[in-house]
């Protein structure tokens, strides 16, 4: 069956790196978009970045543009995040993401998540 599994998180302070990564199984990798979401206490889930199935092409909420990186390495069925300058805002559940078609809002037959990493980030 389909698998996605974070790991990566952690605890760290203000202004400091984490890179998260996101192992697929059981799918073909490279038909897949790839997304990163976080979910704050008390608040709902939101976008974080995402990846095409090449990996040419991002995109970043604009909370995080300029610290995050996602990147993806086919091969090895992982897609990552690099946070950087990392803020006590950050601190989040992160949830790695895939879809086939259609969008985040609205995918499309395939649309799986991962269980989450919890990041949390001291002032």
């Amino acid at each position: 069956q389909v698998q996605l599994v974070e790991s990566g998180g952690g605890l760290v302070q203000a202004g400091g790196s984490l890179r998260l990564s996101c192992a697929a199984s059981g799918v073909t990798f490279s038909t897949y978009y790839m997304g990163w979401f976080r979910q704050a206490p008390g608040k709902e889930r939101e976008f974080v970045a995402d990846i095409n199935r090449s990996g040419v092409r991002t995109s970043y909420a604009d909370s995080v543009k300029g610290r995050f990186t996602v990147t993806r390495d086919n091969a090895k069925n992982t897609v990552y995040l690099q946070m950087n300058s990392l803020k006590p805002e950050d601190t989040a559940v992160y949830y790695c993401r895939a879809i086939i078609s259609g969008s985040w809002d609205r995918p499309g037959l395939y649309d799986y998540w991962g269980q989450g990493t919890q990041v949390t980030v001291s002032s």
